[in-house]
């Protein structure tokens, strides 16, 4: 099979434990990219945080954040898609937050709304410094403490803000919550990590990504490689002609891959690539 398009995750896939991409993983991925092959960060990250590992590792193809709530040609700046969470889902969701006493957080494609002071220092202090973009205007972040002052934040932006992020290291409550989240219509609820909840709009999700950038690209299903390792992974990687679990991946994801690389710290990315992929082309 010649595969055209490889969708792969960021934390737990192509970023090792340090969040670095090693160089097996970049060099395996250049080469597919000059071969014509079309390597897309998939990531429930913001999208100028996708976008700038995306420049890093040298390739042009789109971009996948949030989700999946946003498709964007980086190059270009051209939205393929985006889907902001409702305005009155997001009230619903604080409501629910501030009834377990629970911080949440927003996010656009390119700023942070934080009603947790953590996750505001967390991303002030690590998050932007490992990028090298805070100086140049592109990402914002807000600190907003009262709960009333960011329903109003969210209702001056509401029609930007497409992903919703709990972090919270207490595992109970986290569970209780995405239990009561999930009885709200309209939103998606999942996780990449036992200590987050993250919300979208309803039928977001990164297979449906992965399908609607499919379609505009004229690429089948069975061209496509998918690769991650987490539970907001798991609907790309059934989507995928090649859904790929990463080897530190849970058991649930891997039980539903088409095949199981090596973990994030053996450059499992870069062994997907050269088996299905490069050493088809020698």
């Amino acid at each position: 099979m010649k595969y055209k398009l490889v969708c792969v995750d960021m934390d737990g896939t192509l970023l090792n434990s340090k969040k670095i991409v090693s160089d097996a993983n970049n060099k395996a991925i250049r080469k597919a990219h000059k071969l014509g092959v079309s390597i897309v960060i998939t990531t429930g990250r913001i999208y100028e945080n996708a976008a700038f590992y995306s420049k890093l590792i040298g390739i042009k193809s789109p971009v996948i954040a949030s989700n999946g709530a946003i498709i964007k040609e980086k190059n270009t700046d051209k939205v393929i898609y985006k889907k902001p969470l409702a305005i009155e889902n997001i009230k619903q969701i604080i409501s629910i937050c501030n009834k377990h006493k629970v911080k949440v957080n927003f996010n656009t494609q390119d700023s942070f709304i934080c009603g947790s002071r953590f996750v505001y220092l967390l991303i002030s202090r690590f998050f932007l410094k490992s990028m090298s973009l805070a100086d140049d205007g592109k990402l914002n972040i807000e600190y907003v403490k009262d709960s009333h002052k960011l329903i109003e934040k969210a209702e001056q932006c509401y029609n930007d803000i497409i992903k919703c992020e709990i972090i919270h290291t207490n595992q109970r409550k986290i569970s209780a919550l995405k239990k009561e989240l999930r009885e709200l219509s309209n939103i998606e609820v999942v996780g990449s990590s036992k200590y987050n909840i993250e919300i979208t709009a309803k039928f977001v999700s990164k297979g449906k990504a992965v399908e609607a950038l499919a379609n505009l690209y004229r690429i089948q299903r069975q061209e496509i490689i998918t690769i991650g390792d987490s539970e907001n992974d798991l609907s790309m990687i059934e989507y995928g002609g090649l859904g790929v679990a990463m080897g530190n991946a849970s058991e649930e994801i891997k039980s539903k891959a088409d095949y199981i690389t090596d973990t994030n710290d053996n450059d499992g990315v870069a062994k997907v690539i050269n088996k299905f992929i490069l050493n088809n082309v020698l």
